[in-house]
């Protein structure tokens, strides 16, 4: 094709799909065909992983794969871990990806002989694809800062550049490199840089993935988080790429199934809204939340619950003194319980397992119950970024049009405490507290509707009960004074001692 063809056509490059799940958002689309790509990060990130998972979804025998090993592991060392993983299939070696070592050419450390081997084999096997693993160990001889060393790296890698893209075809180029090595030249002639890391807090890891160069594309920003599963390599965008539903209106309204409260919200919870429930322990935070749930179910929407703090089963059982029939909705496909109490987790990828969760049964309302829990189950290079988290996952939630419920609990004694936690309480639309309170010497449980965006709402605090069958919203306290304190006094009683 010619360089005016070229410039007159936007769509000349063909997208690859990788294979490797949550990657093409990640590179904006995919991989461009005939990309020169290096995949770069310290041993064990996973990088040899990744490349062979997009190989075996792309090479076939009219377009195979060679894939070049060196020195850092011998050929059917890597093979017999590597079919461990589930998108390894034996049956297409050699037909479709072709394993060739270069041992004995980079053991002396001649550039020109590992070419021309490279060359030849390129030459008669006309693959689509090639990857050389590790290239650093290639030019490993060729370290040193001599001027004249520096100059045969920067032409071997000019000349293998120049080469691939002759051959037209999409290669890979897999190197061990610190932060501070990116002034090597091979970082400058890549079309696509994917940088792979591994943080380690204390006792927690997690793996983190970076498009830190992708030619003819707006790459996703940003570190994403990615996990080695039997599965191979997954990728956990941090903006998640869904269909955007036009908002609900919010003249529909919700029923919370908690009798009395959808008077207290003005008719109910708004469509599309964030409810935060929060109160101290045992005030029937997720009692509340799995009327919610249930109300819904009996109004022919689908709903799923992340619990953090108990196994679905702990929690199906104790629902069933609001509703019976959580089993069954369960086993026909209405109800969603995930389990994600599991440490080292990022946002992404909970918000990846509500997703699925969500879209697999056609959810309209999401429970999360609790956000203390949530916070627990992140690891903790996730943990110093919790606000911008939970922002996204709630974000990406009423994206797809849900309603979203969540429960935290607020340990706070003193008389006048906060009712919320101001690093979470930004992100909601309504606002429910539960608090304990001492009315003629016994413990009382109030709740008051705090905030709700748009919409007209009770604002005296009310009693309620757990009973047998669930939680009821009783009489209002506009005849005391100072609960807030935790103390209130009946207006028209006798003040106590402390105040006379």
């Amino acid at each position: 094709m010619s360089v005016s063809e070229y410039a007159s056509d936007r769509a000349v490059m063909r997208n690859i799909a990788t294979g490797v799940p949550g990657l093409d958002a990640v590179l904006g689309g995919g991989l461009c065909e005939y990309s020169f790509n290096l995949i770069a990060g310290a041993p064990g990130a996973g990088k040899t992983t990744l490349v062979q998972q997009i190989l075996f979804a792309n090479a076939s025998p009219q377009g195979c794969a060679l894939y070049f090993t060196v020195l850092g592991e011998p050929t059917v060392k890597m093979l017999r871990y590597q079919r461990q993983f589930e998108f390894f299939d034996p049956a297409r070696v050699p037909t479709s990806v072709r394993f060739v070592n270069l041992a004995s050419e980079a053991s002396g450390g001649d550039l020109d002989a590992v070419l021309r081997r490279i060359v030849a084999e390129v030459a008669s096997a006309q693959p689509a694809f090639v990857a050389v693993d590790s290239f650093r160990t290639i030019v490993g001889e060729h370290r040193s800062a001599d001027a004249d060393d520096q100059l045969t790296i920067a032409q071997f890698v000019n000349r293998l550049a120049q080469q691939l893209t002759t051959w037209e075809v999409t290669s890979f180029l897999i190197g061990e490199y610190t932060q501070a090595e990116q002034r090597h030249p091979v970082f400058t002639i890549a079309d696509t840089i994917l940088w792979l890391s591994e943080d380690v807090d204390r006792n927690s890891a997690a793996r983190k993935l970076r498009a830190v160069k992708v030619r003819g594309r707006g790459p996703m920003p940003g570190l994403h988080t990615f996990r080695l599963t039997a599965a191979g390599v997954q990728v956990f965008p941090r903006i998640p790429d869904r269909v955007r539903p036009p908002r609900v209106s919010p003249a529909v309204r919700l029923g919370t199934g908690v009798p009395g409260l959808d008077a207290m919200m003005g008719g109910g919870i708004p469509a599309g809204d964030v409810v935060l429930l929060t109160g101290p322990a045992g005030s029937g935070k997720t009692t509340f939340a799995t009327h919610f749930v249930a109300q819904g179910l009996r109004d022919g929407e689908s709903c799923v619950v992340a619990v953090f703090e108990e196994y679905p089963e702990a929690y199906l059982a104790r629902a069933q003194t609001v509703s019976g029939d959580l089993d069954h909705m369960v086993d026909v496909g209405r109800l969603a319980v995930t389990y994600l109490r599991p440490l080292d987790l990022s946002v992404d990828e909970m918000l990846e397992e509500i997703q699925r969760a969500v879209e697999r049964v056609g959810a309209r309302r999401v429970v999360i119950d609790s956000l203390s829990g949530f916070e627990v189950a992140l690891a903790p290079t996730y943990r110093a970024d919790f606000r911008e988290s939970l922002y996204r996952l709630v974000g990406a939630l009423t994206a797809s049009g849900v309603t979203v419920m969540m429960t935290d609990e607020v340990i706070d004694s003193q008389p006048g405490g906060r009712f919320t936690q101001e690093r979470v309480s930004f992100i909601t639309d309504d606002i429910l507290v539960q608090r304990y309170v001492e009315i003629d010497g016994a413990l009382q449980k109030v709740l008051s509707v705090v905030k709700m965006r748009g919409s007209e709402h009770a604002t005296d605090f009310r009693t309620y009960r757990l009973t047998a069958e669930g939680a009821v919203i009783g009489d209002s306290l506009t005849q005391y004074r100072g609960i807030t304190t935790g103390v209130p006094v009946l207006e028209g009683a006798a003040r106590p001692a402390s105040e006379r």
